[in-house]
């Protein structure tokens, strides 16, 4: 579905009483109300998969939290977004509020579906850039690729991730990496 746009500054008061039960999933960008249906099995799956991934080895290292969606990520007075994943390292755990996140994620992962890819690779990576997000990644499962974009580094352009290659993460500078092989997330 498309934005909304209504004309209205949006409170995070406001968008914290939109319905939370049923398909329905909201966000605020840019003052707008975006309003989109219910994933699919094959988006969640992938959700899942990498939500496996992502815990374990961040409990393992002790590095900070993963959460999955929906998860409030509030970055200003009328942007509250709702990330697929998002990392927050240890060291900035203090932005994580019962509200959701207060701050900028280290990580965020979008997993797109033929109604939020262009919204997911345009608008919230702009977005996300914009509010200081370290590193984004757009997860296609139909075209089976995941895009990484080190938005803290500048980055023009993403690097992505085919079936025969492996993503490597490392959250932490000087700290270990996960590696994931592509085909293994899209199960081919």
């Amino acid at each position: 579905m498309e934005a909304k746009r209504t004309g209205k500054r949006w409170t995070y008061a406001e968008f914290s009483r939109l319905p939370t039960s049923g398909s329905t999933r909201y966000e605020v960008i840019d003052d707008e109300l975006v309003v989109t249906p219910s994933p699919s099995a094959r988006h969640q799956e992938v959700v899942g998969e990498l939500l496996y991934r992502l815990i374990g080895f961040v409990k393992e290292h002790d590095l900070g939290k993963v959460f999955p969606g929906p998860f409030d990520v509030l970055f200003a007075e009328g942007d509250y977004l709702e990330p697929d994943l998002l990392f927050v390292s240890k060291d900035r755990s203090r932005f994580i509020t019962d509200r959701g996140v207060e701050a900028p994620p280290d990580l965020v992962v979008e997993v797109v579906s033929p109604s939020t890819a262009a919204r997911d690779r345009r608008t919230k990576r702009d977005r996300y850039e914009h509010f200081g997000v370290a590193e984004y990644w757009v997860v296609d499962p139909d075209q089976q690729t995941v895009e990484v974009w080190k938005l803290a580094d500048g980055a023009s352009e993403a690097v992505v991730y085919r079936p025969a290659a492996t993503l490597e993460w490392s959250p932490v500078d000087e700290g270990p990496s996960l590696h994931i092989p592509i085909a293994e997330l899209f199960g081919s």
